[in-house]
């Protein structure tokens, strides 16, 4: 999907340990413990697995042996470019111990909160501009009325909050993922940030979908330009929540073994969006969950507390949407509203929207439709329901039927008798429910 945006700059490599900006014993201790822990012994390797360039680890590494915590094995790898080994001393290793014991981290070094900042500008979710084109080619699989994208458009491209209300069952969660599949660049996340000494972990292969990594070409003129390989470089990402999101998941979540912590959701969603599904549906009170939302999405920062009380500022680039069964009025005071920029009604399909969603249903399905079948559920049964048609009822109805006609043994056929029998399947009646 081309974009119109100009693509995301990447973070460029740190040059020299002085241009990291991290304490100096941190990177030090982190060496000691991935050896210790991976049992890696040549510069290359050692690179590899704190994410640094080659000349960074060997300063490192100059450093550690200057300590008398590292010493060169004497033995030339001839299989790696005659490469020397290193290995930790007595002293290197109880050096590594005692780092382990007051934090398990390991692997990536950190990216200092100020940098990533730099990175987060650069690739904001308020810099994207989707177009119409776009969005339409996202939501291709829903029938929805033009009138939705003329405001959905500019919603998305605002890169602000989104409320999304109205009656179940009409495609607000497809909505939002329509949305997701529209913004189609990239960004880099960061393994780990540090703040203040503190690692906290941000990448996470169940919210980030990684892309896979461009390979150098040794016969093209033009190599890949390398970026800091602390990054991850994924999809812009989603994190999804619903009735289970509760005020704590918003938090940093400490890890008392690892003594580390891990990045709450709206902090992983950096660049990308973060949806609440089924607002209302929660343990806490809406009016709850936009109050902790309403700093970030007025100020573009958030604010995250560490094990010490310390409190510290993150930034906050996120499209945040959230999407209700109910009236706005009925859960939010007035103040909260007028806080969400974008509010918009999703309603249920026109009649006239609703045979089309129905006639592309069926023969996606391959049921043939039945003229009578129609008229008899237009006229008969939608007068029971005050006509209130829904985008979910033509799969559900026309699915039911193909059931019937499965276990009757006779060919996908709609008429007025399998509508009623699919019917009654889609509405449960109030006195058959026995207390």
């Amino acid at each position: 999907m081309n974009m119109h945006t100009t693509s995301v700059m990447a973070p460029p490599p740190p040059k020299g340990m002085a241009e990291m900006q991290l304490p100096i014993v941190m990177m030090r201790d982190i060496l000691l413990k991935t050896m210790f822990r991976k049992n890696v012994d040549m510069v290359s390797d050692i690179a590899k697995a704190i994410c640094l360039p080659g000349s960074v680890t060997q300063e490192l590494v100059d450093m550690a042996r200057e300590q008398k915590l590292l010493e060169a094995t004497g033995t030339l790898n001839a299989n790696n470019g005659n490469e020397m080994g290193y290995q930790l001393t007595d002293a290197g290793r109880a050096r590594a111990l005692d780092a382990l014991s007051q934090s398990e981290y390991f692997g990536a070094m950190p990216v200092p909160l100020e940098v990533y900042r730099e990175q987060v500008k650069r690739q904001s979710i308020r810099n994207i501009q989707v177009t119409r084109d776009q969005l339409t080619n996202a939501m291709g699989h829903l029938v929805l009325p033009d009138s939705l994208l003329d405001h959905l458009g500019p919603a998305v491209s605002a890169g602000r909050s989104i409320l999304m209300y109205g009656p179940p069952g009409n495609g607000k969660s497809s909505i939002s993922n329509g949305i997701r599949d529209a913004l189609g660049d990239k960004v880099y996340v960061p393994r780990a940030i540090e703040y203040s000494g503190q690692v906290i972990t941000v990448y996470d292969p169940i919210v980030h979908n990684a892309l896979p990594d461009e390979v150098d070409d040794p016969h093209s003129l033009r190599r890949v330009r390398r970026y800091d390989s602390r990054y991850v470089c994924c999809e812009r990402p989603t994190v999804i929540t619903g009735g289970e999101l509760s005020l704590s998941m918003l938090d940093l979540v400490y890890n008392p073994t690892a003594r580390t912590y891990q990045a709450p959701l709206q902090l992983k969603s950096t660049g990308g969006i973060f949806i609440v599904d089924d607002l209302g549906r929660q343990a806490e009170p809406p009016q709850a969950l936009i109050n902790r939302w309403i700093v970030p999405l007025e100020e573009g920062k958030d604010i995250l507390g560490l094990q010490s009380g310390e409190k510290f500022e993150v930034p906050f680039d996120t499209l945040v949407i959230f999407s209700t069964n109910f009236h706005p009025n009925e859960i939010f005071d007035q103040a909260a509203l007028r806080r969400i920029f974008f509010k918009i009604k999703i309603d249920g399909p026109s009649q006239e929207n609703f045979l089309k969603i129905f006639a592309l249903v069926a023969r996606k399905k391959g049921i043939p439709l039945d003229e009578t079948a129609l008229i008899h559920l237009l006229k008969v049964k939608y007068p029971t329901i005050d006509n209130v048609y829904a985008n979910y009822q033509p799969i559900f109805l026309i699915d039911q039927m193909i059931s019937i006609c499965e276990f009757e043994g006779i060919p996908y056929q709609m008429s007025p008798e399998l509508i009623d029998r699919a019917w009654a399947n889609m509405f449960v009646k109030d006195e058959e429910i026995v207390k």
